[in-house]
């Protein structure tokens, strides 16, 4: 008789294999429909704990990379674990808009006709093409299966955020910390405007390595007591010798004559001979206070350069000696400032030399022509060769040097009037904003903990933050000057009149309106006697000021101000987490942010960067078509973050191949819970030793989620599924659950185990794999539904299940048998572990119910010591005697178990449950 159809098999709808590729879309497509962020939102209105990370904007241009899809989908798991633990959430996606790559892609599609366009047209122009790609990334983010508020992302163009942007700027100028002054500053030639430090980035360059001698003056060289002395300085920037003003020296240090009479640092001297640049012969000395105040003449122009002190001049190279020229160095301009040094800028905004050349007679009036005009870069050749036998030595070199990351262009450092907010000034309860931001770290936890560092570091080291900009594509520093005086006006009636036009008109009214329609009605200022502002703020303003504009007006619905989380890349310590905290710290003196959380970059299998022409990029998309979504958010939980994490196609196999594990063993739970219709708490043996195993490993699983280590939380999990879980209880399970009586109580219990395995699991993974566990709620039998319809109604709940099982003689016993096992199938003794029974000397094994052992070592029988057994192998662990030996009774037909009486009879068990059918 063929037994198959009296077995109660697995079954289930839900498959085996998913198609991610395939069915993620449509099933987005239904959140979407179905609005489940509303649901989110209504389904935890009452919870006591609330959580938001406030969405650090991505630029609106071009498609996503791998970057963009782990950001978004970290934030997403992270939102979603606080969701499935029952707390209320909000996440308001948002995106940057403003800023130079807009612009420069509008000027290349515009070309020559942007010249005769208004900057209101050209801020339409940049305002299209950002929505364009707002829309593009919009859809491509919640491809990924990323939840939030799609219906009101937020977006630094619209015209209330426009006005909230500004708003920030005047409170920050209300505080006094808003300042205005000529300071050189990073500036791109190449986009013609000021840098942010966070928007340099360094790279190597090969520049001069030139060193020139200054003869002194006459009151010089008696100062020191040498005739005809030549003071050396070394530069890698030739092209601002004809701006130099000064040379520093160290007022602290010795310095030498030597005998070709050039004047050195006697510390660097040593350095100076190993380059053959002197034979070091010294034949005076003298303190650098003796030159201070005197003169050398600029070999390039005969202008006098004053000898100055400061302590920024080092001996860790160079002569000592340093060319000063106060518009071309942070370091020149303050030590310049202390001994009311002019500034000369002879450089235009497109790095060309300017008339200053010749108004200032800063090269010989029968060469300055032919430098009008010219790149400074390409002017380095001509200038060596003006200063003629005055250069000492010349070579080349490469060092790390300051490229714009827009542009990808050199930098220079260019003094112009730009706009400041000013570090150091005590405007804020008697202190500075930099010791405000440092004392608002303390409250803040960072993940991980070594980032308090690295943004403390930065911000005790940082200078004052230029904000200007000199583009068209961003919000104006919508001040007024009156003209005669040049005197900036931060009127609050006239302010908060602007900051309301913008809300209805946008900034581009600054550009489209007059300044009589700018000024409110009966204002003291006259129109005439005005003159407008035409800076525009750095973007990182605009970001930096988000918390306010979302976080702290009443526009979005997207949680509270601070936020519970900032999350981004660990480049962001020197750019949004320091302009969002420098200006909330300004504005109200303490932290936007709870805690902050970094991540690495995304490299390739070899850990290279990614780059089209390494050929080594991997896209979302392509990611998504092949394996699915799931598989890339699988991924993300299962990296790694904290530092830089690998992707490519072996790497994703091998999460698919962990994520078939993980969908495989769901699929088996709900199969064989599928007839349970209520709980049976009348747990056996293993029932109780694997909830005692699964409560563990989920609290500890929970544990680790909670604090966002996913990666050691999904390894904790995984060894669980794939060991204890799968590896051993339901491979145990199969023959009570397919041959025990449907109302068995063993065959109950064990399904009320596993329905509680599975309906814990289910929420614990949900935040990672929503698609998959929506999907399992289609087909979840009703016992696990519990009147839930999808994944979105589910609540993590712990098993409550503490009394555990010291299992470890069972494990060791069950180990060494399985090698024994391995043997006697290898010498083809037996074929199946069926066909034996354990015998033992243990009372502590003894003790146990007998079915339960047997099952437990997957044997028919077991019992104590037989002396009439047919032993095939034995072994101890401890002090305890384990024999294995063939069952002396025969296989059942229908079980296999070898429990029947006699050959082709039923065991007791079937005989039994085919009785009652």
């Amino acid at each position: 008789m063929d037994y198959k159809d009296t077995l109660l098999l697995p079954v289930t709808d839900f498959a085996m294999r998913g198609n991610l590729p395939q069915n993620e879309p449509a099933r987005y497509a239904k959140w979407d429909k179905n609005r489940v962020y509303d649901k989110m939102k209504k389904a935890r209105q009452n919870a006591s704990v609330s959580f938001n990370i406030h969405d650090g904007p991505p630029y609106a241009n071009g498609h996503l990379h791998i970057g963009h899809a782990l950001n978004k989908i970290l934030k997403d798991i992270i939102v979603k674990t606080h969701y499935f633990f029952g707390e209320s959430v909000r996440f308001t996606p948002g995106w940057d808009c403003h800023g130079l790559p807009i612009e420069q892609q509008v000027e290349m599609k515009l070309g020559d006709k942007k010249k005769s366009m208004s900057t209101a047209a050209i801020r339409s122009e940049c305002r299209d093409w950002a929505s364009e790609f707002i829309e593009i990334q919009k859809a491509e983010f919640k491809s990924l299966g990323v939840i939030g508020d799609w219906e009101d992302p937020y977006m630094t163009m619209k015209f209330k955020f426009e006005a909230n942007i500004y708003r920030t700027l005047c409170e920050v100028a209300k505080k006094g910390l808003l300042i205005e002054r000529s300071k050189p500053v990073f500036w791109s030639w190449a986009a013609k405007s000021a840098l942010a430090e966070a928007e340099v980035e360094y790279a190597d360059k090969e520049d001069y390595s030139l060193y020139v001698a200054f003869e002194l003056s006459k009151s010089a060289s008696k100062a020191i007591g040498v005739e005809d002395a030549k003071a050396v300085i070394w530069t890698t920037t030739p092209w601002t010798l004809v701006a130099n003003q000064a040379i520093s020296l160290n007022p602290n240090e010795i310095y030498c004559i030597t005998k070709e009479k050039l004047i050195f640092a006697k510390p660097l001297l040593e350095v100076l001979v190993a380059q053959g640049i002197t034979s070091g012969e010294i034949i005076s000395e003298f303190n650098s206070q003796k030159l201070e105040n005197l003169h050398a003449i600029n070999p390039l122009n005969g202008r006098e350069s004053k000898f100055i002190l400061g302590e920024h001049v080092l001996m860790d190279g160079g002569t000592g000696l340093v060319h000063t020229a106060p518009g071309h160095g942070e370091d020149d301009y303050f030590a310049s400032l202390r001994y009311g040094i002019e500034v000369i800028m002879p450089v235009d905004e497109a790095g060309l030399y300017d008339e200053t050349l010749k108004h200032n007679g800063l090269l010989p009036a029968d060469v300055v022509d032919e430098f009008i005009g010219m790149h400074i870069f390409k002017a380095n050749e001509k200038i060596i060769e003006l200063l003629g036998d005055a250069v000492v030595k010349v070579s080349k070199f490469t060092h790390s040097y300051p490229f714009c990351w827009r542009t990808h262009k050199p930098v220079i450092y260019r003094a112009t009037k730009q706009w400041f907010i000013a570090m150091d000034e005590p405007k804020l309860s008697g202190k500075t904003l930099r010791q405000t931001a440092l004392e608002a770290l303390n409250s803040v936890k960072f993940y991980p903990e070594a980032g308090i560092k690295r943004i403390s570091s930065m911000i005790e080291n940082r200078p004052d933050w230029c904000i200007s900009r000199q583009r068209d594509w961003g919000v104006p520093i919508a001040f007024f000057r009156i003209k005669s005086t040049k005197e900036v006006i931060f009127d609050s009636e006239i302010l908060d009149h602007i900051a309301k036009i913008f809300d209805e008109k946008g900034a581009d009214a600054w550009w489209s309106m007059s300044i009589e329609e700018l000024l409110p009605n009966g204002s003291k200022f006259k129109a005439d006697e005005l003159e407008k502002i035409s800076d525009i703020l750095d973007v990182w303003f605009d970001s930096g000021s988000t918390w306010n504009a979302v976080l702290n007006s009443s526009d979005y619905d997207a949680g509270e101000y601070s936020a519970s989380m900032y999350l981004e890349g660990s480049d962001q310590h020197r750019g949004w987490f320091q302009s969002s905290l420098l200006l909330s710290c300004a504005v109200n003196e303490k932290a936007p942010y709870k805690s902050v959380l970094t991540h690495g970059f995304t490299v390739d299998k070899n850990g290279e960067k990614m780059s089209k022409s390494k050929g080594n990029v991997i896209a979302p998309d392509a990611v998504a078509k092949e394996f699915g979504v799931e598989i890339l958010r699988l991924w993300v939980s299962l990296s790694d973050y904290s530092s830089d994490l690998k992707i490519g196609n072996d790497i994703l196999k091998q999460v698919a191949e962990q994520y078939r594990k993980i969908r495989n063993t769901i699929r088996f739970l709900l199969a064989n819970i599928s007839d349970l219709k209520e709980f049976n708490y009348e747990f056996g043996l293993l029932d109780r030793w694997i909830l005692g195993k699964a409560s563990a490993c989920f609290n500890e699983v929970s544990s680790c989620f909670k604090n966002y280590e996913y990666s050691k939380g999904f390894n904790i999990l995984l060894n669980f599924l794939s060991g204890d879980l799968s590896g051993i209880y339901l491979d145990i399970c199969k023959d009570r659950l397919y041959c025990d009586a449907a109302n068995s109580t063993k065959r109950a219990s064990s399904q009320t185990a596993m329905a509680l395995i599975t309906k814990a699991l289910l929420p614990l993974i949900a935040p990672t794999l929503t698609y998959t566990i929506d999907e399992v709620m289609e087909y979840a039998p009703s016992i696990i539904k519990d009147g839930k319809s999808d994944v979105f109604d589910l609540v993590y709940e712990p098993i409550k299940f503490d009394s555990a099982i010291d299992d470890t003689l069972l494990r060791e016993s069950k180990e060494k048998f399985n090698e024994i096992i391995d043997n006697l199938k290898k010498d083809k003794l037996i074929k199946a572990t069926l066909e034996l029974e354990i015998q033992t000397s243990s009372d502590s094994i003894l003790a146990l119910d007998k079915d339960e052992v047997a099952d437990w070592y997957m044997v028919s029988n077991f019992g104590v010591f037989r002396v009439d057994s047919d032993i095939l192998a034995e072994f101890v662990v401890d002090d305890h005697r384990f024999v294995i030996a063939r069952s002396a009774k025969f296989k059942c037909p229908r079980c296999w178990k070898f429990s029947a009486q006699s050959d082709e009879c039923l065991c007791p068990r079937c005989a039994e449950v085919m009785s009652a059918n």
